[in-house]
């Protein structure tokens, strides 16, 4: 009797049924949770039965709805109920793992995928005790993101645990116990080791689940390969991977547990980390790069963390090697929201930019980014580092870097509301008696109040240094830097080399347009008087009158047009907010530096702002980032676009980032490719440090605006991170949207 053969599957066959998975899960939680606008977060909602929501604050102190395991109760250490403290974090997440439920695909070459957020059982999310109500005022006030409670957002360096794994961090723990005896190190000990237990035993239930599908398995190809998982899981609970394969299993646990714990997303270098897997295996015949660009993505379905392709060492040598062109395949195939950055310099390989852009016009997801890495790093420098130092940090977030494993940052979690600060100085000048209203006046109190914001970011970051240790210190990046383990200090409490807290700007395009606006209307053609205008604004532009005086005012060259007023206050605010923020350092000592960045934020720092003089409606979202507002020129000519971005870079290694929509027709021809990267390498040579691009039509956007459910899979890039675009809210679309049909 003969038996029929099954089909094998190819490597693309199990991609596509990858990613049709993921989708599935997207919508699933589409309609469970609502809409997100953050970061695509590949987590799998609970088994039904197991399953509760509830809504909680997120880590940017946002209300959102999250998914709850239901049986898990959290043990609580404080009155208020909280969880706070190294030793009552580790403990309750490692609670949460001993019941989070294993998750072995077939088809994935890696196991693991993660249900819930630790951060969502943490109610209140700040211990009551450390009180910074002294601060309130002014975080009120200014509608400052202030920093305090940020978590995550710097650089775990992957090769310590990809060299030592679980038993050796384990060790490591155990040893250094005993060295610091301390009440902050065994407290700090107890959380980490608790941590790594829960995650042992949790890689082991994968195994065992594995080794228990493979019985049942009639497929060949997929038994053979449950019982490779299995074997590698069983090994990799104690033992540092020895292959490829195993490399990319260890790392997929550790982002897991990162986005369990704190929702972190940072990653690395990965072509630098995974290449001493890689090139040795492909050298001895245990891989191919087919199988190479499979195990990546299998990884990058279940983990979207940003990451870095190519760029310098410390000398200056571009290390772009052969993985890095696997990982931008990897992506190619799966065209799925994903964070891959690739480098751009004097130095690095011009063909891995040339093989990015081609990517980017063929899947039109805004995959990849270009990173500006010789003005980073030099920029870094002006901090009084090396300049060796700038080249080793790693594109790490949606507009950041960070040394890996040596530098605690902050990035993208402290945002000065410009817009907030250009209202309050407005109406401060307006009802001051003594003040002569002018622009000349309202700039210096726009200046006064922005030094004011910023003296109490400083004051808010070094309260938080002072105290997140005992509220929710870092247990997960604690485990890959250097210094926590061995000095039994916490990555927010010096448990690391460096400490350069990020500050951003946000809303600079709605600053530089009010303030031409005001200058131009106002004192050179005398058509509303200050007090005109503070009554219009009260009302919201209200009536037909307002609504002619918000056209007129809106109708004022903008900032982007080129040589315009605008561009000149856009320039100046850029300046004197860096001259603020580098003029002096924290109270406590600690060194600041400024970016220009808004991330999704724009929508709500704009719900905190009254109407401005550039004819932007209250609460509306304030601009994004470093670009000017959409329709900025009739002809929203990238060049000009480019320039605008590159004049208001700060320069001290955090970004301003470029985000630019272009027709997919750019690309028909080689010589539409080489367009773009002339695009790319002009506005870096301009001192630009990075770009988002969206490839997208002006068609499929509004069919998928008004109906998201005909283009379930579009993917676009939303500021510093990509998202499916049905997964957005209606106001962040209508974003996306605006500035597409007025840049295509």
């Amino acid at each position: 009797m003969t038996h029929p053969t099954v089909p094998q599957l190819t490597y693309q066959d199990r991609i596509d049924r990858l990613r049709a998975t993921k989708l599935r899960h997207t919508q699933e939680k589409l309609r469970e949770l609502g809409s997100s606008d953050m970061d695509d977060l590949p987590v799998i909602l609970p088994p039904a039965e197991s399953r509760k929501m509830a809504r909680v604050v997120n880590g940017s102190g946002v209300l959102i709805l999250d998914a709850l395991f239901k049986d898990y109760v959290p043990k609580s250490n404080h009155p208020s109920g909280g969880i706070f403290g190294a030793r009552a974090c580790g403990e309750n997440i490692r609670a949460l793992l001993d019941l989070h439920p294993p998750y072995v695909d077939p088809l994935s070459s890696l196991a693991g995928a993660y249900m819930s957020h630790f951060t969502a059982y943490r109610q209140p999310a700040w211990n009551p005790d450390f009180d910074y109500s002294h601060l309130h005022e002014n975080q009120r006030k200014y509608k400052l993101l202030h920093g305090i409670g940020a978590v995550q957002h710097f650089c775990q360096d992957e090769a310590i645990g990809l060299t030592q794994g679980w038993g050796g961090i384990l060790g490591r723990i155990r040893h250094y116990r005993t060295v610091n005896l301390d009440a902050e190190a065994q407290e700090l000990y107890d959380g980490l080791e608790h941590m790594v237990l829960g995650l042992q035993d949790w890689i082991s239930r994968h195994a065992a689940t594995a080794a228990s599908m493979a019985e049942h398995e009639t497929h060949p190809q997929l038994r053979q390969n449950l019982m490779e998982i299995a074997a590698i899981n069983e090994r990799l609970v104690n033992a540092p991977p020895q292959t490829f394969r195993e490399a990319c299993q260890w790392m997929l646990y550790y982002q897991l547990a990162g986005k369990m714990y704190n929702m972190g997303g940072s990653l690395g270098r990965i072509d630098q980390f995974l290449y001493p897997f890689y090139a040795p295996d492909k050298q001895r015949g245990l891989l191919t790069d087919e199988e190479a660009i499979f195990h990546l993505a299998c990884h990058f379905v279940m983990d979207t963390s940003y990451t870095q392709l190519g760029g310098p060492d410390a000398e200056g040598n571009d290390t772009t090697n052969e993985l890095s062109y696997l990982v931008l395949e990897a992506a190619h195939r799966l065209r799925i929201p994903l964070n891959v950055g690739v480098s751009v310099g004097q130095n690095v390989d011009p063909q891995l930019l040339r093989r990015g852009v081609e990517i980017l016009f063929e899947d039109r997801t805004g995959m990849p980014k270009f990173l500006g890495v010789d003005n980073t790093s030099a920029g870094f420098a002006r901090n009084n580092y090396p300049i060796e130092l700038g080249r080793l940090r790693a594109y790490s977030g949606c507009h950041w870097c960070g040394i890996p494993g040596r530098e605690y940052t902050v990035n993208d979690c402290v945002k000065v509301n410009l817009a907030a600060v250009f209202e309050v100085a407005l109406k401060d000048m307006l009802a001051d008696p003594a003040a002569r209203p002018s622009v000349e006046t309202l700039w210096s109190f726009f200046v006064k109040h922005l030094r004011c914001s910023v003296g109490t970011v400083a004051q808010s970051l070094d309260f938080h240094l002072d105290h997140m240790h005992r509220v929710f210190p870092e247990l997960h990046l604690d485990l890959l830097c250097y210094g926590p383990i061995e000095k039994g200090r916490d990555a927010s409490h010096g448990g690391v080399e460096f400490y350069n807290l990020g500050i951003d700007g946000a809303g600079l395009a709605t600053v530089a347009d009010s303030f031409a606006a005001v200058e131009q209307r106002i004192e050179r053609e005398e058509h509303l008087t200050w007090a005109d205008l503070g009554r219009i604004l009260e009302t919201d532009w209200a009536g037909t009158k307002g609504e002619q005086a918000r056209l007129m005012m809106k109708s004022t060259p903008r900032y982007g047009s080129g040589g315009s007023r605008a561009d000149f206050f856009g320039v100046q605010v850029v300046r004197t907010f860096t001259s603020i923020v580098k003029e002096k350092p924290t109270p406590h000592g600690f060194n600041m530096i400024p970016g220009i960045f808004s991330w999704a934020a724009t929508i709500t720092m704009g719900k905190d702002v009254g109407a401005t003089p550039n004819g932007r409606q209250a609460q509306s979202p304030i601009s994004h980032g470093p670009n000017p507002d959409p329709g900025f020129r009739r002809d929203a000519a990238p060049t000009a676009l480019a320039l605008t971005v590159a004049a208001v870079q700060p320069g001290f290694g955090n970004t301003a980032p470029m985000h630019i929509e272009l027709d997919p027709g750019m690309a028909k021809s080689r010589k539409g490719i080489d367009e773009v990267m002339a695009l790319i390498r002009g506005h870096f040579a301009m001192g630009g440090t990075q770009i988002n691009m969206n490839i997208l039509n002006k068609q499929t956007i509004l069919e998928a605006h008004k109906d998201p459910s005909t283009h379930p899979d579009l993917v676009v890039r939303v500021t510093g991170f990509s998202a499916y675009f049905a997964s957005l809210s209606p106001e962040m679309r209508q974003i996306i949207v605006d500035r597409i049909i007025t840049q295509e």
